[in-house]
């Protein structure tokens, strides 16, 4: 899939700007609707008249969904080419965003989320793909996290713009707002992806991961649980505690900011480290300490939320960054394309599992108290999984030689 000689770079400075701006794109519309559902969540309970513990399975419809199409998602990337792909990603979310704005009812939200899942399946692939045809070594690292990075921009853009559109026409008409952006970006994409597509034969049997691979799929699984928990009740949580609709909207977006920062500046620490699996664990135990900050939050302390906001957004988010550059940099996972789907299986698995437990366990004997508890557990788990990773790396031959070089493989 990818040359041994280094891809080429954009041609133009325009071109570059619209890569990164695809890449981008890419990553944020189809997980907008997460952050959408944490900030628009008050107003989504109001108007549904359903629950707050429910909102978790909106979640679990689109992640759930994506977690089962990023089985086949990276042979389906190859067979099509980045340039098809992309193309369909940004139709299928702009699909998927029309219909949400009108669906009745919660159980036609329901099924209107999961149509998102068709475009998280395909974008960690497509974008991974575009990477490899298009970015120089030396800069895959760089450009991975600041392509991750359009997830944060995401939930930047979800916690500054949706609440107060919500609140003066509708929380239906704040996703509508996405229809025509996503119009605007299915028409740039085909511009910097390669003209020809990949078209090569694909074989859509499960593949078995390797080791290493699913090590890194089960770490990715654990945090995964405690982002989309910890984003999905956030805002829930937040105005138990007497913060308005507005501000709790305003801690997505903090989280927003301290996720852009901490994938840009972390990612390409991670890409010069021997071994970023250190890196995770260390990302993984602090937010377990952020989540345990957040849980002492009173109507007295919302600096609890505050600093916890920030400190999940310092640390937990970065770690999917810097995994997907892992996968770029030995070849020890596989395939560019391939390994990336089979990491969203993980990921999006933890996003699919980790909000409808979150709210069954709130809505339980222990609340809040004990559903923050058991996220601090899976991160604890994430560490422990890590640990164990960056032990079969380092036995491993292959591996080593991955780490000779800043750059990895080819």
């Amino acid at each position: 899939m990818t040359p041994d000689t280094s891809p080429p770079a954009a041609d133009s400075a325009l071109d570059a700007f619209l890569l990164r701006t695809v890449l981008t794109g890419a990553m944020a519309l189809p997980m907008l609707i997460f952050y959408a559902i944490g900030t628009l969540g008050p107003f989504l309970v109001a108007d549904l008249g359903v629950a707050p513990g429910w909102l978790g399975y909106l979640t679990m419809s689109a992640f759930g969904f994506a977690a089962l199409l990023s089985l086949w998602a990276g042979p389906l990337v190859n067979r099509l080419g980045s340039r098809r792909a992309l193309t369909l990603l940004f139709l299928v979310a702009t699909l998927a965003y029309g219909l949400i704005g009108v669906a009745p009812g919660f159980g036609g939200v329901v099924l209107a989320v999961a149509v998102c899942g068709i475009a998280q399946a395909l974008s960690n692939p497509a974008t991974n793909l575009l990477i490899a045809e298009r970015v120089p070594p030396q800069k895959k690292a760089a450009v991975v996290g600041l392509k991750q990075a359009g997830v944060q921009v995401a939930a930047l853009f979800a916690g500054l713009v949706l609440p107060g559109i919500a609140l003066q026409f509708g929380w239906r008409a704040a996703l509508l707002l996405l229809v025509p952006l996503g119009l605007l970006l299915t028409l740039g994409a085909p511009r910097i992806a390669p003209k020809a597509a990949a078209g090569k034969p694909a074989s859509f049997g499960l593949a078995r991961p390797s080791r290493v691979l699913a090590l890194l799929m089960a770490i990715q699984l654990c945090a995964g649980v405690a982002l989309s928990a910890y984003i999905t009740f956030l805002g829930v949580f937040a105005t138990r505690q007497g913060m308005s609709s507005v501000v709790a909207g305003s801690l997505v977006a903090v989280f927003g900011v301290m996720g852009i920062l901490a994938r840009v500046v972390l990612t390409p620490l991670g890409g010069r480290m021997r071994d970023e699996s250190w890196l995770l664990l260390i990302l993984l135990a602090l937010a377990a300490c952020a989540i345990g900050v957040t849980a002492q939050a009173t109507p007295e302390r919302h600096w609890m939320l505050w600093a916890g906001t920030i400190g999940i957004g310092l640390t937990a988010v970065a770690t999917n960054a810097i995994a997907m550059s892992m996968l770029l940099r030995d070849r020890a996972f596989g395939t560019p394309a391939t390994s990336a789907g089979m990491l969203s299986v993980g990921f999006f698995g933890g996003f699919a599992f980790g909000p409808p437990s979150f709210g069954a366990l709130s809505a339980g004997p222990w609340g809040f108290d004990g559903a923050w508890t058991a996220l601090v557990g899976v991160l604890v788990l994430g560490c422990l999984l890590a640990l164990l990773l960056a032990r079969v790396r380092r036995s491993s031959e292959g591996g080593a030689e991955a780490f000779s070089s800043p750059a990895g493989a080819k």
